[in-house]
């Protein structure tokens, strides 16, 4: 059963991409240096780190890639079973993305509040959630939001300079690219700027959890509503 569209999945969306920009600045200025949600740039990292240059940990970038296919394998398996039953997939799916990062958090809590290294096993559990948050909004479909990366919707968001007419670029289209754009890299700041203030990594993997709880709960109550 697909997500009803409406401004509670838009703001459910926009919550998920601001919390993807929390997640990596966490995963990557603690944990790695790695990503768990945007495998791209892991996927460079991974490779850097098997040339052995920049002294990176190819025991966390192999962890991420890991983690980030079981959770989208599990993840498409477990949605895919609830959608063949009639039964909704959106939230729980949620549900089970926000109860590993609370784990995640747990896990960060009795390691210590930074870590004195890479992290395999905490990386991997976070790079599972994401996997999960992939396979999610990949099935919700929500034009402009991914919510984990960014890259297309800033060229689209851009594209109109160039006279790129074979994009979208009407005014609901362009508002939704700015929002991923802007979400991503306010979660990022917020998130840096929160770990140089000495917040515990396992604060913030926490806080996403439960963001990650009010958006199953806003879609919840709007499917509720439309079906009611």
């Amino acid at each position: 059963m697909k997500p009803p569209a409406g401004s509670a999945l838009t703001t459910t969306m926009v919550v998920l991409t601001l919390t993807t920009g929390i997640i990596e600045a966490v995963s990557f200025l603690v944990l790695g240096p790695v990503f768990t949600a945007v495998q791209t740039g892991n996927l460079l990292l991974l490779g850097f780190a098997v040339a052995g240059e920049g002294g990176l940990s190819p025991a966390a970038s192999a962890a991420s890639l890991g983690g980030f296919v079981a959770g989208a394998v599990l993840g498409a398996r477990f949605e895919s079973g609830l959608g063949r039953r009639g039964r909704p997939w959106f939230g729980p799916a949620l549900l089970t993305e926000a109860a590993l990062l609370a784990a995640a958090g747990a896990v960060a809590w009795h390691t210590g509040a930074h870590p004195a290294g890479p992290e395999p096993g905490l990386t991997a559990l976070v790079a599972v959630a994401m996997g999960i948050r992939n396979i999610t909004t990949l099935r919700a479909r929500v034009p402009d939001f991914t919510t984990t990366v960014a890259t297309r919707s800033l060229t689209a968001l851009l594209a109109p300079l160039g006279a790129g007419t074979r994009i979208d670029s009407g005014a609901g289209r362009q508002a939704r690219r700015l929002a991923t754009v802007g979400a991503m890299f306010t979660g990022g700041l917020i998130g840096a700027l929160l770990l140089r203030a000495g917040v515990s990594p396992a604060v913030l993997l926490l806080v996403v959890a439960g963001s990650v709880v009010v958006g199953a709960a806003v879609h919840g109550a709007a499917r509720r509503r439309s079906t009611g």
